[in-house]
């Protein structure tokens, strides 16, 4: 095997590798989430618990 070929054979393995991280992040599992992390700039105080009955469900 010579270097193109394992030049090309890393690329695909990197495109493969970054659509999976993309699935990933963009899947229904972690919206939840993200979205938690997302809004938890707008709590009051930085140690702050979100209530139980306004917890997102998972």
């Amino acid at each position: 095997m010579d270097y193109q070929t394992l030049r090309g054979v890393m690329t695909a393995l990197l495109l493969v590798l970054f659509i999976g991280v993309v699935w990933w992040a963009y899947g229904k599992r972690q919206q939840s989430r993200f979205d938690q992390a997302a809004n938890s700039i707008f709590d009051d105080e930085p140690g702050a618990k979100t209530p139980r009955s306004q917890e997102p469900k998972q």
